[in-house]
Formats: C-alpha cells, structure tokens, sequence
C-alpha cells in the first residue's frame, strides 16, 4: 500500500514541477503571447486541483514536503510514512526538472543563467527582495496553504470541493509570492529546478526547505488547536474517512 501511495506522490509532485515550473520556463516569456504572473500562478493551481482528483484518493495528494510535515504536526497523517512520501516527493521533482530542462534546451533562445524556475533572494529575487523578505514569506504563505489544506479536507468541510478550495489557494498565494522569490512553499518542488540552475540556486535551497517546513508545521498545529474535533487523515483509500 505504502509503495503505491509513494508513486502517487511522485507522480504528482512530477505533475506539478513539470506544468508548473515549465509554465514559467517556457510559457511565461514567450513573445507577445507569454501567460506572465497570472499565468504561471494559475498553472501551478491547476497542477494541484487536476491532480487531487487524479490520486487524492490513492495518497491524499500532498506532493509538497510541507504539506506531509504539516498534516503530520496537525494529527491528520501518520509520522511513519513520512520519510516515504518525502522521499517520493523529491524524486518526481527531479525527473521533472530533468525533462523539463531537455525540452526547453531545444530552444535557441534557451538561457538557464535565467533561472529555470529557480526560488532565490536578493539579487536572485524577480523583485530583488532580501532573505528576511523570503523568509517571512515563506513561513507565512505556507502556513496559510495548510491552514486551508486542513479545512478543505475537514470531516464536515463540504465534499468533493477540497481540490478546488486547494487549487485556488495555490494560485493566490503565487500571486503573491512569485515577485518575492519565485515562490516555492514546496521544497520538493525548488529542489528539482535548483539541481540544474546550479551555483546560487543551491547555495540559497536552504531557505526553500527550511521556510516552508516550518510554516507548514506552523499551519498545521494552528488548525488542530482551532478545530479540536476529529477528523479524517490525509493519507487515501480509506472508507471510514475523507481525502483530498
């Protein structure tokens, strides 16, 4: 069972790095036509809402490293499997990034000294915001991704509507986030991209782990406390309980 959630994972969070990352690297710049911010943000929601229908039902559909740590700190998913999932998380990422890179580098106007989807600070921030501005935007944008997570997916919160609530959440707080440092909330998702951009985007992945890590366990407690009734974990099949 594990192995099969743990594929699920994989491929989703490949999902997401791959449409989204690849909605900024490719589609984002392109002349006259490029989708922009708006654009990008919105890629990275669908990624999550297609994929929630897709294989909530087999995993839950975390496919972010802040997400499984900040359901596990809100007592909706076991802490044994956590290493599983974030494991399996990190690897669909990575193919991600390496498809992702062989794709795009079939383009003459390819340049990965741009960034590929890369999160940075400072002078590798879209708005040249510093570390603390990072920082502070990570712990809270991600908190605040969990916060919904845990509502949508609520034993009383209306069903089959979580991916939604959860999608448009993802877009909203890119939105937001994408001018500040590209916006990660997702280790899983920076890691892949920070492998190939190379230099600075490794020297600054700390950021992107630690950030988000904590403002998803943050996320997660904050809800447990305000809604003390039980409720369903986050982790699939199951009859006796809601998913994603």
């Amino acid at each position: 069972m594990i192995l099969r959630k743990c594929v699920a994972e994989g491929i989703g969070t490949f999902w997401l790095t791959f449409a989204g990352c690849g909605s900024a690297v490719i589609a984002a710049g392109f002349p006259q036509v490029g989708i922009g911010l708006l654009g990008v943000s919105l890629a990275f929601g669908l990624t999550v809402l297609t994929m929630a229908y897709a294989i909530g039902h087999i995993s839950g559909c975390h496919l972010n490293p802040a997400v499984t740590i900040g359901l596990a700190a809100g007592g909706r998913f076991p802490s044994k499997d956590i290493g599983p999932y974030i494991g399996a998380q990190v690897a669909g990422a990575v193919v991600a990034a390496a498809l992702l890179y062989a794709i795009a580098s079939g383009s003459p106007d390819f340049d990965l000294a741009k960034g590929f989807a890369a999160n940075g600070y400072g002078e590798h921030s879209p708005g040249h915001y510093g570390v603390i501005s990072a920082l502070l935007a990570e712990v809270v944008l991600t908190m605040m991704f969990l916060f919904v997570i845990m509502g949508a997916t609520h034993g009383k919160a209306p069903a089959g509507f979580a991916p939604i609530a959860i999608g448009l959440c993802l877009t909203l707080i890119h939105l937001v986030g994408i001018p500040i440092d590209n916006l990660s909330v997702n280790p899983a998702r920076s890691t892949g991209p920070a492998l190939f951009a190379g230099g600075w985007a490794l020297a600054q992945l700390w950021l992107f782990w630690v950030a988000p890590l904590a403002g998803g366990a943050l996320g997660g407690v904050l809800y447990r406390w305000l809604s003390e009734e039980p409720s369903a974990q986050v982790t699939g099949v199951n009859p006796a309980t809601r998913t994603i």
